[in-house]
Order: C-alpha cells, then structure tokens, then sequence
C-alpha cells in the first residue's frame, strides 16, 4: 500500500496511505476533495553533516581520521577494500 502526497486547494500538504487504485482523497483538515497527487521525492533527515564520501570512506584511503581503517561509517574495516 503506497503512502502518497496530496496538496489541497486549501493550501494544506498532507501523506496519505492508499489501500487501493481509484481510491477517493479528502483532506483532513478542511475535508474537502479538492486534491492534487504531488510528485513525491526521496529525502533523508540527519542531524549530523553528511560526509562527502570518495572511494570507501569519508576521506582518502588510508590510516587516519576518516580513512578507510575507520570505516563509512566510523565502524570499522572499510569493507569495500
């Protein structure tokens, strides 16, 4: 079942799960049927920077902070070695 995202004529933004094609949408704020299917888009939320990886880790290969010996993700052996 995809979860899907809608905006209403309302000016709401909301994610709907959709348990079959064709279903009907309202919005849950104003109820009102006036919605557009929007086009979805992958994002990830982090507190933490993310690293600019290159080869197996965040920095050149080789002993040191942020070289292969401490991993992608500081967890260890760089497994792509």
């Amino acid at each position: 079942m995809p979860i899907y995202e809608y905006a209403c004529s309302c000016g709401k933004h909301f994610e709907k799960l959709v348990r079959r094609f064709g279903e009907e949408v309202s919005c849950p704020s104003c109820e009102s049927k006036d919605v557009e299917k929007q086009l979805s888009v992958f994002a990830v939320a982090t507190s933490a920077p993310t690293p600019a990886f290159s080869g197996c880790g965040a920095g050149a290969c080789g002993p040191g902070p942020g070289g292969c010996d401490a991993g992608p993700c500081g967890s260890g052996p760089c497994s792509l070695n």
